[in-house]
């Protein structure tokens, strides 16, 4: 009976102490790191995606912005329009009559437009060529010419849009490029979210594994010992509880296994028959950071300082749009050369002068306040969002603050707990052979037990907590601080 008790004794502490967190994990199973997590949801993520697509849309909207201060270049046609209808026509006596049409016609223009940045109005060139040929008995063609002609078209105190979007619009696409890569933060964020979870699953498994094998080994040693009257009965019956709860975690943090597995790998596209194992983080970032520091690269590089200075610029706009909006004038003015004759080339030798001059105006004598009124809601809204970004940004600084001292602390933290860690699994080892020659009792044992599971799973917890901060504030100061250096990349390279 001794030579039993210390075969299944040297079982238990050979499983103990050579393999204390096996998994039992499929052999085919690929090993894969958190950088490489990373990486892989940096790139094949649906979030990562959609951050990419959401850059693509700033970038083309920003590309439109900056065509319209280009000249634009436009070609006008009717090839050709044909028509056979009857026009009211008064005769001199005031009697009406119908006049038949029967004409076809041919046009082309050719315009160069270009918006002028100091003032707002657009500045066009235009050439232009029609000719009508009448269908009816005595059929005639005719041409008209217009060589060239320059056209004006120019607000008077109205709000300059052209101004407003120069100033507002590239604001907005820096904002969009600094959201894009706070973005690729959060995928590498809820990247390592995934990874830890997927890890603890691992742990949790290896320890149920762990836990049910020797929970099993220790039943066996209790019913021999209580065969040789060592043991009491309520101490077998407590052992073969342990088991059944033993059993009865395993079977739980297996599903739960499984359930971490697929969320990873979803997340990152991978297929289904391809199992992953993740192999706990050797090294993590070193050095503590230094408040003023971490708040001067957020200032600099986070889109909130972008997104502050459009909602201000915003604010203004609208300010701006309302004052214009109490009076409109309109300066219209074109000159040129025009010509008509039987064929083309008459019709460009023989040239009038061609001016027209517009000022359209609207001054409203009486609107009971309504565009008052409209001015004073723009300058009390832009009062609100002065107010809220001040709000913001106080409770932005305090964030930084609190991540900062987190982080700073996180790193004592995981040294604690990975030494306790350490200690419970040692501490285990111990109460195990005490318990097999009898001198402590199975409460003993099972508190020791829970000490090691609890440790473990403690570290793992204050490990995924020290990245998590990392990668939380590398997404608000878009900075590497491993490396010292700016989380930048190609632009234009991205978005093809």
């Amino acid at each position: 009976m001794k030579r039993l008790l210390n075969l299944i004794y040297n079982g238990i502490a050979a499983a103990a102490l050579a393999a204390p967190l096996a998994t039992g994990l499929p052999m085919a199973a690929r090993v894969i790191t958190l950088d490489e997590t990373v990486l892989t949801a940096r790139a094949r993520s649906v979030d990562a995606a959609v951050a990419l697509n959401q850059l693509r849309t700033a970038y083309w909207s920003y590309r439109t912005y900056r065509a319209d201060l280009l000249p634009e270049v436009t070609f006008n046609a009717t090839l050709p329009s044909y028509r056979k209808s009857y026009s009211p026509y008064q005769l001199d006596d005031g009697s009406y009559t119908f006049v038949r049409n029967n004409f076809m016609q041919i046009d082309g223009e050719i315009s160069v437009k270009q918006n002028i940045w100091l003032t707002g109005g657009s500045l066009s060139l235009n050439t232009s060529l029609d000719w009508l040929r009448q269908l009816d008995s005595g059929a005639s063609n005719r041409f008209m010419s217009v060589p060239v002609a320059l056209t004006l078209n120019q607000p008077i105190f109205g709000v300059n849009h052209v101004k407003w979007n120069r100033r507002i619009e590239p604001i907005r696409y820096e904002e969009a490029k600094a959201e894009f890569f706070s973005a690729s933060e959060q995928v590498a964020l809820r990247a390592v979210g995934y990874f830890f979870d997927l890890l603890m699953a691992k742990e949790n498994l290896g320890i149920a594994r762990q836990n049910y094998s020797n929970s099993l080994k220790l039943h066996e040693v209790a019913i021999a010992k209580r065969e040789m009257g060592q043991i009491s009965r309520n101490d077998l019956l407590q052992l073969e509880l342990n088991l059944l709860n033993a059993e009865s975690s395993l079977t739980d943090r297996e599903s739960n296994y499984r359930a971490a597995m697929f969320a990873l790998k979803a997340f990152l596209d991978i297929e289904d028959d391809e199992d992953l194992e993740p192999s706990v983080p050797e090294e993590v970032p070193t050095g503590e950071l230094v408040y003023s520091d971490v708040l001067d690269k957020a200032l600099a590089n986070n889109s909130f300082s972008r997104e502050i200075r459009r909602r201000q610029l915003e604010a203004d706009y609208e300010v701006a749009r309302a004052k214009g909006n109490m009076r409109s004038i309109n300066l219209f003015a074109q000159i040129g050369f025009t010509g008509t004759a039987d064929n083309t080339a008459d019709a460009y030798s023989r040239l009038k002068d061609n001016q027209v001059v517009e000022i359209g105006f609207s001054i409203p004598l009486l609107d009971w306040g309504k565009r008052r009124g409209q001015v004073k809601v723009a300058e009390n809204n832009r009062k609100v969002v002065e107010s809220r970004i001040r709000k913001e940004q106080m409770e932005f600084n305090q964030d930084i603050f609190i991540l900062v001292e987190r982080y700073n602390n996180q790193r004592r933290q995981l040294e604690i707990s990975q030494r306790a860690d350490t200690i419970a699994a040692a501490r285990y080892n111990t109460n195990l052979e005490t318990f097999m020659v009898g001198k402590i009792s199975t409460l003993d044992l099972n508190d020791s037990q829970l000490s090691k599971d609890e440790s473990r799973q403690a570290m793992i917890n204050q490990m995924y907590l020290y990245w998590s901060y990392y990668y939380q504030i590398r997404s608000l100061t878009l900075w590497d601080f491993a490396a010292g250096t700016g989380i930048d990349s190609d632009i234009s390279r991205i978005i093809k």
